[in-house]
């Protein structure tokens, strides 16, 4: 029997009680979630869907194989251990075996979304020193917009385009490969991965993270897809393959339980395509974003229309509202909705789970086993009494929760520790019986459509334009979103504001940072609120759209 991370504990209170963890000091991600498997080249991996039609299926020996060939030939390209290697490619197959590959090699991968402009995309790829960068075809014009900002950046590698100029086809670079690969001399703590996340202020920040990360996320995917994960899996997410909401919370611990995942690149997310996708794959658990399930409710009798499999969803991002519950018990014939908690840097922390305790909507749910977490002073990092509002945090280190380090950061890494606590800047407080109900960010980050947006950054974006003087960027509340973003612009003196350079803001927006990026909502003012050191006060703004 493959060596599976389980809960098999009669209540959520022992389970936190007893589990701990056990890694092998040898630990490498590939090896876990590709070779471990009773049957790799009978069990299915992935299915691959996309648009026009096509379907493909991968077992777990051809994505070993696949990704050996690739690793052969990222190597022949210089990429060795501890190198960057970034994957800017939607749910395609070249995505995962990307990041195997890297992993294989002891080489640190780097996800980065085809949404981005030209600013983000550059910025990740410079900061990051990336040597060799796997990109799609709908992504290799931005690209060679901002290749000369990237020193470091030797090669690039296209998927399903054409390949011009000094840019290699993916197929072609691992033709003729070896289908064999050694692992290089890994363990748990060896660093695995870079994903960037946006905080309030500053540029965005690398949050690195070693192998053991995915299993980190285990406990928790048992938890909100009730458990049985073992037996009757088939996962699907419409959300990026860039983001750890995505690889974290559904690729990867499918794979570590030797279950098939299917990817499909939808593009602009359509709530029929969805229920189309669940129904054709058997679909029995999926992580949905609430804003895909706001939408997903705008679909009349899907139980009657579609004939479902879907056991379990997991979502998280913003509190899930009761008739999101109901949605589901009602139209989808009882189907489990259980809300998670997580970040970047520490992600996977709080969950559901139905087959454990009652769902009380609002709460996230109780603390996942494994992880010590736990309500404290943002300033000392004192435990504070139930009943009190502090910021969520989990004990520094506890295997293998948290990330490592920002990358080439460390003022920023200290800066969310306090003595043996790493604080998310998110505040909670837990009741008596172990719920968490999250109250507000402690920072003024934008959760909007499940994006976690740092204003700053849309800031610097909007402030390029001539038009512009200053800027305030804030989350509003939203139905559908949970937030959309809007900025309050001043103009610069003899600049009147108008539709037509709204239009041109949210152009710019869309094309330095990331389509989901822009402001939605922007209001011209005469002057905006700031301290006595001439920053912008955001909290005031926020005020004032309340009012």
């Amino acid at each position: 029997m493959p060596s599976y991370l389980t809960l098999d504990y009669e209540s959520h209170q022992q389970a936190r009680e007893e589990f701990e963890w056990s890694v092998p000091d040898d630990y490498n991600a590939a090896h876990d979630l590709l070779r471990k498997h009773d049957d790799p080249k009978g069990q299915v991996a992935l299915f691959q869907a996309y648009p026009d039609g096509r379907r493909e299926t991968y077992t777990f020996h051809d994505l070993d194989v696949r990704s050996n060939q690739v690793a052969n030939a990222l190597a022949s390209m210089g990429v060795g251990f501890g190198d960057r290697v970034a994957v800017a490619l939607p749910q395609k197959p070249a995505n995962p075996i990307t990041h195997l590959a890297c992993w294989k090699l002891g080489a640190v991968s780097v996800p980065l979304s085809v949404l981005f402009g030209e600013e983000a995309l550059g910025y990740r790829l410079s900061d990051s020193g990336t040597k060799v960068a796997v990109v799609d075809e709908s992504v290799r014009e931005t690209l060679d917009a901002v290749r000369d900002d990237c020193p470091d950046l030797d090669h690039v590698v296209e998927v399903d385009g054409d390949a011009e100029g000094d840019a290699r086809a993916f197929e072609d670079v691992y033709a003729g490969e070896s289908r064999r690969c050694d692992l290089a001399d890994t363990g748990p703590e060896t660093p695995a991965i870079i994903i960037y996340t946006s905080g309030s202020t500053g540029p965005p920040k690398g949050a690195l993270h070693p192998h053991e990360a995915w299993l980190g996320h285990c406990p928790a995917y048992q938890m909100y897809f009730e458990r049985d994960v073992v037996g009757k899996t088939v996962a699907w997410t419409p959300a990026d393959w860039a983001w750890i909401g995505a690889l974290g919370d559904l690729v990867f611990p499918a794979w570590h339980y030797g279950r098939p995942v299917v990817g499909y690149p939808m593009g602009k997310f359509d709530p029929e395509e969805a229920f189309e996708i669940i129904e054709e794959f058997g679909v029995t658990d999926t992580f949905l974003p609430p804003t895909a399930i706001r939408m997903m409710m705008e679909v009349d009798a899907p139980d009657e229309r579609y004939d479902l499999d879907l056991d379990a969803i997991s979502s998280g991002g913003e509190p899930l509202t009761p008739e999101i519950l109901d949605w589901a018990d009602e139209a989808l014939s009882g189907v489990t909705v259980n809300e998670i908690y997580g970040q970047t840097e520490a992600n996977l922390l709080v969950s559901n789970c139905h087959d454990w305790f009652e769902a009380r909507p609002g709460s996230m749910g109780k603390p996942v086993p494994g992880h010590d977490v736990a309500i404290v002073d943002g300033e000392t990092g004192e435990e504070l009494p139930r009943g009190e509002v502090g910021q969520i945090a989990v004990r520094n280190p506890t295997e293998p929760a948290i990330f490592t380090e920002y990358w080439q950061n460390p003022e920023k890494t200290e800066s969310v520790r306090v003595g043996d606590w790493h604080l998310t800047g998110d505040l909670a407080v837990q009741d008596e019986e172990g719920y968490v109900w999250f109250k507000s960010r402690d920072d003024d980050l934008i959760i909007t459509s499940g994006y976690r947006v740092g204003p700053g950054e849309v800031e610097s974006a909007i402030l390029e334009h001539e038009a512009v003087e200053q800027v305030g960027v804030v989350g509003v509340p939203d139905d559908r979103r949970g937030e959309i973003i809007k900025a309050f612009v001043q103009t610069v003196p003899g600049v009147d504001g108008d539709d037509a350079l709204r239009a041109a803001i949210r152009d710019l927006v869309r094309d330095q940072l990331a389509k989901y990026e822009y402001p939605r909502e922007i209001e011209f003012v005469e002057r905006l609120p700031q301290t006595t050191t001439g920053k912008i006060q955001r909290r005031r703004l926020r005020e004032r759209e309340a009012e």
